[in-house]
């Protein structure tokens, strides 16, 4: 019943997708679950394409991936907020929902544009290391994926409602460390990979009000038993009480 506005994140949103009763506990009693180390050589790997891709944004020109894959005609998106869209912590992408008082954001790794269409490309920085090469079909279709599809279509969908021409194609950069080289010698060699992914948006508002009602809720949603923190904390009360 508060009036002030209350921000959403696209990751507690996604955590919402997963589990209701996490959520609730989480955004409406303040009880966090714990919290896991950062991934550091992935951010390392983000913040280094970052600035090999604001070198191509200054002269707007494409970065060497986009020749690889035939894509000459895309150059990183120059635009007066992309520092601000990147700061997933104190900005990124926001859309108030309409008749509520929640807002909705997340922070971005990259935003592309076609000269062709005109239209902007959501992008996403991934890092791995398997002994499989990446295909587009393999990496979509991987279990632990499918959360990375989520967090695109979300960022899609944010930025048509902040009133942009959005390609109908993302792309995920996969940075794939190769797991067969002989040595280490103080480097790794990655396998780069872009990715392309039709986001699909037309889910997200009812998942957006069924959250709205979970959150003005008084009652704990139920269990979700194939969530681990649940399971956790489930089968530990039983133990206390033995």
């Amino acid at each position: 019943n508060q009036t002030d506005l209350f921000k959403i994140s696209r990751s507690k949103f996604n955590e919402f997708l997963k589990c209701k009763k996490c959520f609730y506990l989480d955004r409406v009693k303040g009880l966090k679950y714990p919290s896991s180390p950062g991934w550091t050589l992935n951010e390392t790997t983000d913040l280094l394409l970052k600035k090999e891709f604001d070198l191509c944004r200054e002269q707007q020109i494409p970065h060497r991936i986009f020749q690889k894959f035939n894509l000459d005609k895309i150059v990183p998106m120059q635009h007066e907020n992309i520092d601000l869209w990147r700061d997933s912590l104190h900005h990124g992408l926001k859309y108030h929902i309409v008749g509520s008082n929640i807002v909705l954001h997340g922070g971005i790794d990259d935003v592309w544009f076609d000269q062709v269409t005109n239209q902007l490309i959501v992008a996403e920085y991934k890092s791995q290391a398997t002994l499989r090469s990446v295909t587009p079909t393999d990496y979509l279709n991987g279990t632990y994926h499918q959360d990375y599809k989520i967090q695109l279509d979300v960022y899609a969908y944010l930025f048509t409602k902040m009133g942009f021409d959005v390609s109908p194609t993302g792309y995920f950069y996969v940075c794939n460390a190769n797991r067969k080289a002989s040595s280490f010698d103080g480097h790794l060699l990655f396998e780069e990979v872009l990715v392309p992914y039709e986001w699909h948006a037309g889910w997200i508002d009812p998942k957006i009000q069924e959250m709205i009602e979970v959150l003005n809720s008084n009652a704990i949603p139920d269990q979700n038993f194939s969530c681990e923190n649940c399971a956790y904390t489930h089968h530990r009360a039983i133990a206390e009480n033995i």
